[in-house]
């Protein structure tokens, strides 16, 4: 049996990495703070003959994401792939590198980086002890070519960035692929007028690929 879980999972990206990876037949859990947008979720892909379960958890509640992950290992026999979406989430303001205070970045460290780091650590053991797994994360690409709007979100996905592409490095020759994935494109409908867009489903893709066939490279960027 073969599972993937979506942390920070969504009615646009996320839904279209569940149904890439439930196409092949794996098992899918969501996760995200929402219980009733995961219960939609989760009613769409079992429509279309998708096992999938809801786990609702938030990313800042170490605790409850950890719980979240375990619960969904229990069901579904293991957490074979791990993707973390931390994009759709921002809550705080955007701050411009010279307007940032250390507080602008903290927030989106413990958002980004340090919820990553903790899903991470839910299901890093047992893929260990198999000698297998995938562990996916995704950033916009404003954490490779960062723009100053944003100056604030763009530190900690960098940080983030940073943090998979050395993790890919120390889990080379294990059986685990860990792997970053920028998204240089507005996802479903234009953000910013004039910046290319692409529907979810265009994207999902990619993390099939990094599971499969790309297993070497440690980043992907889509981009138009």
């Amino acid at each position: 049996m073969t599972s993937i879980a979506i942390v920070g999972a969504g009615p646009q990206l996320g839904l279209a990495i569940a149904r890439t990876f439930g196409s092949q037949g794996f098992d899918v859990a969501l996760i995200s703070r929402n219980r009733e947008k995961l219960d939609t979720l989760v009613g769409k892909l079992t429509a279309e003959g998708i096992a999938a379960a809801a786990f609702p958890a938030d990313v800042l509640d170490r605790d409850a994401l950890g719980q979240a992950l375990q619960e969904a290992a229990a069901k579904f026999g293991g957490v074979d792939v791990l993707e973390y979406s931390p994009v759709a989430g921002f809550t705080t303001v955007m701050t411009t590198p010279a307007e940032t205070e250390p507080a602008h970045v903290q927030h989106e460290m413990e958002f980004q980086l340090y919820g990553a780091i903790a899903a991470t650590r839910a299901v890093l053991p047992a893929m260990r002890q198999a000698g297998a797994g995938t562990l996916l994360y995704t950033t916009g690409a404003g954490s490779i070519d960062p723009v100053p709007q944003v100056g604030n979100i763009n530190a900690a996905a960098a940080a983030l960035r940073n943090w998979v592409i050395n993790l890919h490095k120390e889990l080379e020759g294990t059986g685990i692929q860990a792997a970053h994935v920028g998204i240089d494109v507005s996802i479903g409908t234009p953000a910013v007028p004039g910046f290319p867009t692409a529907q979810p489903e265009e994207i999902s893709p990619v993390y099939w690929d990094l599971h499969t066939a790309k297993r070497d490279q440690a980043e992907l960027v889509f981009s138009r």
